[in-house]
């Protein structure tokens, strides 16, 4: 009796510390949120500051409660490209802003064209008489492509400039993948597909290699023009062709270089850099003495909410990879996507929908489940307009083949009209260890995918086709929409990745333009007059609810769909190896005698989550000591 009474009490203390710890969790989250609020009457005479100490993209990811747990909040943050443009473009017309200031010595980076648009807003906020002050530890491609535009670079005296360039070399898994005993089961449409290519060779294909340079040398001379243009007394072609010959002759000192080349204007560190600002707009004596009059990103866009005049042109936004489902954002999951479009247009407001496009494709289930409900708005008769970002390409080209006009930057990266598949099987793999498979097929199809035994001729020539299909509906719909043959689109297709220029004159492409052109465009089409209209962003709404379920403010992770043929392989795959994990482990558990049928399944695998650690042993032994 007393040993019952203890145990109770036991898991009493158990259950009250688990309350305990979900309500430090919910409490430490709800802070977390509101501490996190920007204020937009905080906003004083001073500097705009971007310390943009994270990445540019077009939708930021949305916080999951697995990533809270995980310390994802150490990860570098996501700017919103529109945000930052219009952050910029507002400070032209708000006299607290003295200047704009830019430390970028935590940048990571974003797409050319995202640069580029943020270069622009650069460019008309000192056209309105703001002065650029730009500072980095260190420069690269990226943070130098905005920094050209200000009025005066500055760099710390220990640190560097290189300039890169796209390209660079990529793995290729097939000697692993040979070593390790893994047949990559490989399903493709196109010449250009180079995706699988990792997974087939050791080496760049000469198709690959052709389209890849092609593609490089217009995003480089890109790039080599907006500098030019912005920032002309610079000798960056040069010294980006030749680095080690600069750098060799000033003895390694990298800020000379810099100096000599007029990459920058000036040297100092950031306690230097502060007090020239801080002479310009203002000291802050709060902070420390050093420091200027800052004004807070954060709060600033808070401060000047996007224009609401006029009427409502709706803009759907497909970000990130493809996938099915209702995750996101961070991904483009079609079923959030299109739960969007439809809810928009039940309330009769919209004149238009542009959708924004920043994607290098993904399921083409997904894509297509998108594209349909693009053709929902057109039925209603609204005009419906593309803008590619920096990338538009496959499952993404896909969801553009929906506009009744396509607009892209000549950086823009987009094409690529080609579909594939792969699927792992480890006959081989398995087999080094004497693992074999047998039974009883009722049809050619019974138990297939065969991870063990391998896949069969049947199934080879069945997703195969299913591939080959969904490349010839790819085909139709972009010649259907660009008023093409299926042949003609199949010569520029075969997944070819293309330059927005290229694209814009095998007519892929409309014209060029960004998300002013393509909201303009859209007016124009709907009737609208000019500046009687304003974008309304169709933008998931956050979902508060109970910890740990779905996280405040955090978002669940919603899987996708089955689709296809080749979503049921790939669940049937995952299915079975789970199930076969799950067997190994019980064979090690069961230490009695056992009355288990084996073939008395539900037909329902519960146990596909089985440890991971069995897939790690295999292919450690795989590696090391199992007999070849």
């Amino acid at each position: 009796m007393q040993f019952a009474r203890a145990a109770w009490k036991f898991l009493v203390a158990i259950k009250d510390g688990m309350v305990l710890i979900a309500m430090l969790l919910f409490f430490g989250a709800l802070y977390a949120l509101l501490s996190s609020q920007p204020n937009s009457g905080a906003i004083r005479d001073g500097a705009l500051l971007l310390d943009l100490n994270g990445v540019v993209v077009e939708e930021p990811a949305a916080p999951t409660f697995e990533d809270f747990l995980a310390g994802a909040g150490n990860n570098p943050r996501e700017y919103r490209l529109r945000d930052v443009v219009r952050a910029i473009d507002a400070s032209a017309e708000d006299d607290r802003v003295k200047a704009i200031v830019l430390d970028l010595s935590s940048f990571v980076g974003g797409g050319q064209t995202s640069l580029t648009d943020i270069g622009e807003a650069l460019a008309r906020a000192k056209k309105a008489g703001k002065p650029v002050y730009a500072f980095a530890n260190f420069y690269s491609d990226d943070s130098y492509q905005i920094a050209a535009h200000a009025t005066e670079i500055w760099m710390d005296p220990m640190g560097g400039i290189i300039f890169a360039g796209p390209g660079g070399n990529r793995l290729y898994y097939k000697g692993l993948i040979d070593r390790l005993g893994v047949t990559a089961n490989i399903y493709r449409v196109g010449t250009y597909k180079s995706a699988v290519e990792p997974y087939m060779r050791s080496d760049q294909s000469p198709a690959s290699r052709e389209a890849s340079q092609a593609l490089y040398k217009v995003l480089w001379d890109g790039w080599l023009a907006e500098i030019a243009k912005s920032r002309p007394q610079a000798s960056i072609k040069a010294f980006a062709e030749d680095p080690a010959s600069f750098i060799t002759a000033a003895g390694g000192d990298y800020a000379a270089v810099a100096m000599q080349q007029k990459l920058i204007d000036k040297l100092g560190d950031k306690t230097a850099f502060d007090r020239f600002v801080a002479e310009k707009v203002g000291i802050d004596e709060t902070s420390a003495p050093d420091s200027f009059n800052a004004i807070d990103y954060d709060d600033f866009v808070a401060a000047h909410p996007a224009e609401t005049d006029g009427s409502p042109i709706g803009v759907i936004t497909v970000a990130g990879e493809i996938v099915g489902g209702k995750t996101g954002p961070g991904m483009a999951a079609s079923g959030r996507i299109a739960e969007l479009i439809y809810s928009a247009l039940e309330e009769d407001e919209l004149k238009a929908l542009v959708v924004r496009v920043d994607s290098p494709g993904g399921s083409a289930f997904a894509s297509e489940e998108i594209r349909l409900a693009l053709l929902e708005a057109k039925k209603k008769k609204l005009p419906v307009v593309i803008s590619m970002g920096d990338v538009a390409a496959s499952g993404g080209y896909w969801v553009a083949t929906a506009g009744d006009h396509i607009f892209a930057e000549p950086d823009t990266i987009t094409g690529s009209i080609g579909v594939f598949a792969v699927l792992p099987s480890f006959e081989k793999a398995l087999a080094k260890w004497g693992v074999t498979a047998d039974g009883v097929q009722t049809t050619p199809l019974s138990g297939e995918p065969d991870f063990v035994g391998g896949f069969s001729d049947d199934l080879n020539a069945i997703l195969q086709a299913g591939v080959e299909d969904s490349y010839g509906d790819f085909i139709k719909l972009v010649a259907a929409a660009r008023g093409k043959t299926p042949a003609e689109v199949d010569t520029i297709g075969q997944g070819r990745v293309w330059d927005g220029g290229t694209a814009r004159q095998l007519g892929l492409v409309d014209a060029f333009g960004g998300m002013p052109e393509a909201l303009a465009e859209a007016a124009k089409r709907a009737g609208l007059a000019e500046g009687d209209y304003h974008p309304q962003y169709l933008d998931p709404q956050p979902r508060f609810s109970w910890l740990p379920f779905e996280g405040m403010p955090f978002v669940r992770q919603q899987g996708a769909p089955v689709s296809g043929v080749i979503g049921w392989a790939a669940q049937r795959q995952k299915a079975a190896f789970g199930e076969a994990l799950a067997t190994a482990q019980g064979l090690l558990a069961r230490e009695d005698v056992q009355a288990l049928c084996l073939e008395c399944g539900t037909g329902v695998s519960r146990n596909t989550a089985a440890s991971a650690g069995w897939i790690d042993r295999l292919l450690l032994y795989s590696l090391s000591s199992a007999p070849r």
